[in-house]
């Protein structure tokens, strides 16, 4: 089974352990992330002014590119999958959005929405099934409480995203499980850790980092993983040590039997 794939900027730089692991993952479980050539930087924030068009346009590209050679896209990064899953819906369904956008890319073949956008979770899920992930582990993390951290791009919109419930989701807690490790459930799992205001308000994002991982160890979690890079930034440099946070790719490489040299 092979996938179009987006990485994004941040995983080629400060969150390539995100895509290393991930891939290795992945072609482990006989399945390959085919790169698309000539990406560019979805933007990372989804523009919400509706005539806000140029800026949607690597995402159209990504997209096109996908459909093009027959296959689904998936992202690994929440901000990536974010942008480029609603401006996909804006393709599908907004005539204004999919005209202008269009005539801006004078592509052989109009896009119109006809890519499906999986994030790396949903590949795992829907297309793997957990129950056949759980077979594949080398290495169960037995004895291990581990919370997932959502945050709040890979839940919202909901009816855009159409990822998991986003007020009692369950996709990471239940990929937690897979790997034979205890899911920690707490409240502040799809809250946001407050990246977003670190460089013009760092004191509340600190304070937001600290909320979440204080929230996680009360509730007897012993480590965090998370899908977002901007996520690990501030929990891991904002959030005082509290307690380890990884990518989720890491713990799937190490449950796998996944070594460093193959990622």
């Amino acid at each position: 089974m092979t996938y179009s794939y987006f990485p994004g900027c941040t995983l080629k730089t400060k969150g390539k352990d995100l895509d290393l692991w991930g891939r290795a993952s992945m072609a482990a479980l006989g399945i390959e992330l085919q790169e698309l050539p000539q990406w560019q930087c979805c933007g990372a924030v989804y523009p919400q002014a509706r005539d806000e068009i140029a800026t949607k346009l690597p995402a159209v590209r990504a997209l096109a590119s996908a459909r093009d050679l027959g296959q689904d896209l998936v992202t690994l990064c929440s901000a990536c999958h974010h942008v480029i899953k609603r401006v996909n819906c804006d393709m599908a369904q907004d005539e204004y959005i999919r005209t202008r956008a269009n005539n801006y890319m004078k592509l052989d073949v109009p896009y119109a929405g006809e890519t499906k956008v999986l994030h790396y979770l949903e590949a795992l899920r829907d297309q793997v099934g957990f129950g056949e992930l759980q077979k594949r582990v080398k290495n169960p993390l037995a004895g291990r409480k581990i919370g997932a951290y959502y945050g709040c791009l890979l839940l919202r919109p909901s009816r855009e995203l159409e990822f998991d419930d986003p007020e009692n989701p369950a996709i990471i807690e239940d990929f937690i499980r897979a790997l034979g490790a205890e899911p920690v459930v707490y409240a502040m799992r799809n809250e946001c850790c407050g990246g977003y205001t670190t460089l013009e308000n760092k004191p509340y994002a600190v304070k937001q980092a600290g909320k979440v991982l204080d929230n996680a160890a009360n509730c007897g979690a012993e480590e965090i993983i998370t899908a977002c890079p901007l996520c690990m930034y501030n929990l891991k440099e904002n959030g005082g040590g509290r307690l380890p946070v990884r990518y989720f790719t890491e713990l799937l490489a190490e449950a796998l039997g996944v070594k460093e040299a193959e990622a």
